[in-house]
């Protein structure tokens, strides 16, 4: 996930730098924005500063745009978890930092949050392809790696095999960053609104995940 500065529904000013690293940029709002059946190629290129034609010299097609773009974003969420866990040593608390890590991407950059969770869902190429792409399964690997070390200490049960408890805690984390995506866009502050506050929302996900992977008792 990355920031911008640029006003919501207008063309970035063009910058200098990679061309493939402006469209991708380009792609992450006009996805967002959009929608990736309704994103039209031609409204990225102008975004990025290029020209239609040169989208396809660096992509096939917009599905190729879309996965190369998540592949992007991934890597840079994969090593933004990766350095709050470590700022850690006991299971519990690294599988919170990934948890609080993840919610507040989702909030502090809701444009590549939209892509990651609501429209790569539209791609039917990259859903094929899902179980066996890298950078989610690096993902899934830091997860697991939490869930076994805590399950080595005694911690967690080792009734759950650590790689499926892994994708249960990332389908959980996953649907509530999806529902605040997806929930009214009325402010928090206003008196109707009904965007629920996701950074708050991670307490609640964090306890109820360490308290049902905990050891319990057999006496």
């Amino acid at each position: 996930m990355t920031a911008h500065s640029a006003e919501p529904g207008k063309p970035a000013p063009p910058e200098k730098g990679d061309k493939r690293e402006r469209i991708l940029d380009a792609a992450e709002h006009v996805f967002a924005a959009h929608g990736f059946f309704a994103a039209k190629v031609s409204e990225i290129a102008e975004r990025a500063g290029v020209a239609d034609g040169t989208i396809y010299l660096y992509f096939k097609n917009k599905d190729d745009l879309l996965i190369s773009l998540f592949e992007s974003r991934m890597e840079r969420v994969n090593a933004h978890l990766a350095s709050h866990v470590a700022k850690h040593t006991k299971p519990k608390e690294k599988l919170d930092a990934f948890i609080r890590a993840y919610l507040a991407l989702v909030k502090e950059q809701p444009a590549a949050a939209e892509v990651l969770t609501v429209e790569l869902r539209q791609s039917a190429k990259f859903m094929k392809g899902q179980p066996t792409n890298p950078k989610f399964a690096e993902l899934l690997r830091l997860l697991a790696t939490i869930v076994g070390e805590g399950q080595a200490a005694g911690v967690f049960t080792d009734a759950i095999p650590a790689p499926v408890a892994a994708r249960m805690i990332f389908g959980l984390v996953d649907e509530m960053a999806l529902a605040w995506l997806l929930g009214d866009k009325t402010p928090e502050s206003a008196p109707r609104g009904k965007k629920f506050d996701i950074v708050r929302a991670a307490d609640w996900v964090g306890a109820l995940i360490t308290q049902g992977l905990e050891r319990r008792s057999t006496q």
